[in-house]
Protein backbone atom coordinates (compact mmCIF):
# COMPACT_ATOMS: atom_id res chain seq x y z
CA UNK A 1 0.00 0.00 0.00
CA UNK A 2 1.48 3.30 -0.93
CA UNK A 3 1.69 5.82 1.66
CA UNK A 4 1.98 9.62 1.46
CA UNK A 5 4.23 11.17 4.68
CA UNK A 6 2.31 15.18 6.10
CA UNK A 7 5.42 17.09 5.62
CA UNK A 8 3.38 19.65 7.33
CA UNK A 9 5.17 18.58 10.70
CA UNK A 10 8.36 20.75 10.01
CA UNK A 11 6.16 23.58 11.47
CA UNK A 12 5.48 21.84 15.09
CA UNK A 13 7.34 23.65 17.75
CA UNK A 14 8.89 20.99 19.86
CA UNK A 15 10.87 21.48 23.08
CA UNK A 16 14.18 19.77 22.78
CA UNK A 17 18.01 20.18 23.98
CA UNK A 18 21.11 20.31 21.74
CA UNK A 19 22.73 17.54 23.97
CA UNK A 20 19.32 15.40 22.92
CA UNK A 21 20.33 15.39 19.15
CA UNK A 22 23.87 14.91 18.89
CA UNK A 23 24.12 10.55 19.78
CA UNK A 24 25.68 9.30 22.94
CA UNK A 25 28.48 7.60 20.46
CA UNK A 26 29.10 10.55 18.10
CA UNK A 27 32.82 10.98 17.37
CA UNK A 28 32.50 14.89 18.64
CA UNK A 29 31.38 13.53 22.25
CA UNK A 30 34.33 11.05 22.18
CA UNK A 31 36.76 13.99 21.41
CA UNK A 32 35.15 16.53 24.37
CA UNK A 33 35.71 13.66 26.92
CA UNK A 34 39.14 12.77 25.72
CA UNK A 35 40.73 16.48 25.53
CA UNK A 36 40.56 19.33 27.87
CA UNK A 37 40.89 22.31 25.88
CA UNK A 38 41.64 24.94 28.61
CA UNK A 39 45.18 24.41 28.46
CA UNK A 40 44.83 26.26 25.58
CA UNK A 41 43.89 29.78 27.09
CA UNK A 42 46.80 30.08 28.64
CA UNK A 43 49.62 29.01 25.51
CA UNK A 44 48.01 31.89 23.51
CA UNK A 45 47.29 34.49 26.18
CA UNK A 46 50.46 36.41 25.23
CA UNK A 47 49.15 36.73 21.48
CA UNK A 48 45.59 38.41 22.60
CA UNK A 49 45.42 42.64 23.65
CA UNK A 50 43.52 43.28 26.68
CA UNK A 51 41.88 46.39 24.79
CA UNK A 52 40.21 46.50 21.70
CA UNK A 53 36.96 44.20 20.83
CA UNK A 54 36.76 40.75 22.11
CA UNK A 55 37.99 37.98 19.90
CA UNK A 56 36.64 34.64 18.84
CA UNK A 57 37.09 32.66 21.67
CA UNK A 58 40.74 30.75 20.60
CA UNK A 59 39.42 27.30 21.77
CA UNK A 60 37.04 27.21 19.01
CA UNK A 61 39.39 28.54 16.19
CA UNK A 62 41.20 25.01 17.65
CA UNK A 63 37.67 22.79 17.39
CA UNK A 64 37.08 24.41 13.71
CA UNK A 65 40.09 22.72 12.43
CA UNK A 66 39.34 19.22 14.12
CA UNK A 67 36.25 19.27 12.79
CA UNK A 68 38.00 19.93 9.79
CA UNK A 69 40.49 17.31 9.65
CA UNK A 70 38.58 15.28 11.44
CA UNK A 71 35.84 15.07 9.08
CA UNK A 72 37.15 15.00 5.92
CA UNK A 73 36.09 18.77 5.21
CA UNK A 74 38.26 20.23 2.09
CA UNK A 75 37.84 24.19 3.36
CA UNK A 76 37.52 26.81 6.28
CA UNK A 77 34.53 27.76 4.02
CA UNK A 78 32.57 24.47 3.87
CA UNK A 79 33.66 23.56 7.43
CA UNK A 80 31.70 26.78 8.83
CA UNK A 81 28.66 25.54 5.95
CA UNK A 82 28.41 22.55 7.81
CA UNK A 83 28.79 24.52 11.54
CA UNK A 84 26.10 26.24 10.64
CA UNK A 85 23.81 23.04 9.62
CA UNK A 86 24.81 20.00 12.03
CA UNK A 87 24.18 20.21 15.38
CA UNK A 88 26.95 17.98 16.76
CA UNK A 89 29.60 20.65 15.48
CA UNK A 90 27.43 23.10 17.40
CA UNK A 91 27.45 21.14 20.50
CA UNK A 92 31.20 20.43 20.02
CA UNK A 93 31.54 24.01 19.53
CA UNK A 94 29.50 25.15 22.44
CA UNK A 95 27.13 27.23 20.51
CA UNK A 96 23.55 27.09 20.22
CA UNK A 97 20.68 26.81 18.20
CA UNK A 98 20.58 30.56 17.66
CA UNK A 99 24.56 31.31 18.19
CA UNK A 100 25.66 33.28 14.89
CA UNK A 101 28.90 31.02 13.36
CA UNK A 102 32.30 33.32 12.85
CA UNK A 103 32.44 34.21 8.90
CA UNK A 104 34.84 31.41 7.48
CA UNK A 105 37.48 34.57 7.09
CA UNK A 106 38.15 34.93 10.72
CA UNK A 107 39.91 31.61 11.05
CA UNK A 108 42.71 32.84 8.39
CA UNK A 109 42.66 36.61 9.90
CA UNK A 110 43.46 35.23 13.19
CA UNK A 111 46.38 32.86 12.28
CA UNK A 112 47.79 35.40 9.60
CA UNK A 113 47.06 38.32 13.13
CA UNK A 114 48.13 36.09 15.89
CA UNK A 115 49.61 32.61 14.82
CA UNK A 116 51.53 32.93 11.51
CA UNK A 117 55.54 33.49 13.14
CA UNK A 118 54.43 31.25 15.86
CA UNK A 119 54.88 27.37 17.02
CA UNK A 120 51.75 27.85 19.38
CA UNK A 121 49.70 25.41 16.87
CA UNK A 122 52.31 23.12 17.09
CA UNK A 123 52.38 23.28 20.47
CA UNK A 124 48.68 22.63 20.85
CA UNK A 125 49.35 19.69 18.46
CA UNK A 126 51.58 17.97 21.17
CA UNK A 127 50.10 18.78 24.13
CA UNK A 128 46.37 17.33 22.85
CA UNK A 129 48.72 14.48 21.07
CA UNK A 130 50.39 13.61 24.83
CA UNK A 131 46.78 13.88 26.41
CA UNK A 132 45.75 10.92 24.10
CA UNK A 133 48.56 8.89 24.34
Amino acid sequence: MLSKHNSIQRDHLEMITLDQLVPANHMVRKIEAAIDFTFIYDLVKDVYSEVGRPSIDPVILVKLTFIQYTFGIRSMRKTIEEVETNMAYRWFLGYGFHDKVPHFSTFGKNYERRFKDTDLFEQIFYRIYDSCR
